[in-house]
């Protein structure tokens, strides 16, 4: 849904996506069609590492390969680049990112909200603390952030594979009065501590009280406001039963079968995992491990 004044902000936000050009398939629905389909088998499953027997000092597990490709210097500010090609260079770099499927509601209580952010991040544990960035300034707000500032509650729910066609057309620029949960067909649920719902779909939702938020500048143009950083304090968790252990403190991913953003339009799944302990400094030098490597820093630095 779009912020108030809705006619000129829908053109504005859609020659904004066009600018983007983030969808790079002209006929997108070809393009789907021509591709294999669900892999409703994949299931999620543990593999070894690359190199189960790596050793401390070892560095990269590919036999020197990456060491032999060059790199590229890029300056985010350098005459005649545009903004936007900062913005695609790290939404297709800084992946997969987790997704915040964030619901509001208007301070009147009239309408609500529901639309996925992908610069969303859980930074702290005690008080739980989560960050959910939005682009453009407070005077360009869509009502997700209008929302979130009026009323200080939101809900984030985590995207789950068996809801991703619905949580997508959630991103739809739906004019103003127009609510999201109806266009995607996503059951709302009631909350204890905030007035807005969460997804009933989804297996993990937070409700989340607004803790604070900081408004950024553009360096390129001066006075222009480009993002806005909300942190939101997590006061309630809801699970989905079945994905709980008994002691309530982990979700098993094989349910919970989370979606995560990539560059482009691009979503990723996750079916596949791998564990590594944190390794111990005391035991690694008793192992010898350690032997020639104890070093205030290396070559290069």
């Amino acid at each position: 849904m779009q912020r108030r004044n809705d006619a000129s902000v829908a053109e504005h936000r859609q020659d904004a996506e066009n600018t983007v050009g983030r969808n790079p398939h002209p006929d997108f629905a070809k393009v789907q069609a021509s591709r294999p389909g669900w892999r409703h088998e994949e299931s999620w499953h543990f593999t070894k590492t690359i190199d189960p027997d790596w050793k401390l000092g070892r560095g990269a597990n590919d036999g020197g390969e990456s060491l032999k490709k060059k790199h590229v210097e890029i300056d985010p500010y350098e005459d005649g680049r545009p903004a936007v090609f900062n913005y695609k260079l790290l939404i297709s770099a800084i992946i997969p990112r987790p997704i915040g499927f964030v619901s509001t509601k208007s301070k009147d209580g009239r309408s609500t909200n529901l639309a996925p952010f992908s610069y969303t991040q859980v930074i702290n544990h005690d008080p739980p603390l989560f960050i959910i960035g939005f682009a453009g300034g407070f005077s360009n707000a869509k009502d997700t952030l209008a929302n979130l500032a009026d009323t200080k509650e939101c809900t984030i729910n985590i995207i789950s594979e068996h809801f991703l066609e619905a949580a997508n057309a959630s991103s739809i620029n739906a004019p103003h009065g127009i609510s999201e949960w109806a266009l995607c067909g996503l059951t709302p649920a009631p909350c204890t501590d905030v007035n807005c719902s969460r997804v009933k779909e989804a297996v993990f939702s937070v409700e989340g009280k607004l803790f604070s938020t900081q408004e950024f500048e553009s360096r390129a143009t001066p006075g222009k406001k480009t993002g806005v950083l909300a942190i939101v304090e997590g006061t309630r968790f809801w699970v989905r039963e079945d994905a709980l252990n008994e002691d309530r403190n982990l979700i098993d991913p094989a349910v919970l079968r989370p979606m995560s953003r990539l560059g482009g339009i691009m979503y990723g799944r996750t079916v596949e995992g791998c564990e590594l302990p944190r390794p111990d400094y005391e035991e690694k030098k008793k192992e010898g491990e350690t032997d020639g490597l104890l070093k205030e820093k290396v070559e290069g630095q």
